[in-house]
């Protein structure tokens, strides 16, 4: 598993808007959910966790999407490029889509869940597969393993 450059900007695919990282992933997933399937219009969605003090956006004013929920979506307002979300009660913490970023040679996803909705020739290079999402007691383990995989 590669390493990702620090600090690193990215955006959308109209460049409206531009974010920047000044902190590493926690964590990096992807998520074969049906939902994220239909929201990122392909087999799954990759999430890149950044701490929300290592989060920023640069330019651009991103606009919320998807299910208008508690978990915020957000998405730039004219390409509709779906950029980042912040989880409902998991506010340190950004689920950034790392192929917003300029540079994407340092991510891979380190898990991936609910593979029992993923399409049948998806694959994915994730170290750890979870058939829904993990439980909450299980990231603390996750995340150790993800930091010394990446040092």
């Amino acid at each position: 598993m590669s390493k990702l450059t620090i600090p690193q900007e990215g955006g959308c695919r109209c460049g409206q808007v531009r974010l920047k990282i000044s902190a590493p992933p926690i964590i990096t997933m992807a998520c074969h959910c049906t939902g994220c399937q239909k929201m990122s219009s392909s087999a799954f969605s990759l999430s890149a966790a950044i701490p929300a003090e290592g989060f920023e956006v640069i330019a651009g004013e991103p606009v919320i999407g998807g299910l208008h929920g508690a978990t915020r979506h957000y998405f730039c307002p004219h390409c509709l490029t779906w950029i980042f979300t912040r989880p409902e009660g998991m506010d340190w913490f950004v689920n950034l889509r790392p192929t917003m970023l300029d540079d994407t040679s340092g991510i891979a996803p380190f898990v991936e869940t609910f593979t029992s909705e993923k399409l049948p020739w998806a694959a994915t290079s994730a170290v750890h597969s979870y058939e829904a999402f993990p439980l909450m007691e299980a990231f603390a383990g996750l995340i150790q393993e993800f930091a010394e995989r990446t040092s």
